[in-house]
């Protein structure tokens, strides 16, 4: 039996197929960044708008709206939430 220990195959991005994959994505940004660049400023306004929704939703993740979740611990001297962070 070939007790040899068998070593991971590379991720995927460091192989030859993954660089190429990198490689053209960036050339084919820069591409649509410069040649359609005044389509992407007409529709800037429109995502910083889309930006706030979505910060809020994602921002106010770990604030646990509603219910009483805060306790007193007197060992510590602070508010903790149940999570005992």
């Amino acid at each position: 039996m070939d007790h040899r220990q068998h070593e991971p195959p590379p991720p995927f991005w460091k192989s030859p197929a993954g660089l190429a994959w990198v490689v053209a994505a960036v050339v084919g940004g820069f591409y649509l960044f410069t040649e359609h660049q005044a389509h992407l400023y007409g529709w800037l306004p429109y995502l910083v708008l889309a930006a706030c929704p979505l910060m809020h939703l994602f921002m106010h993740r770990g604030h646990h709206h509603g219910g009483d979740h805060h306790h007193r611990d007197d060992a510590h001297g602070g508010l903790h939430d149940r999570r005992g962070q």
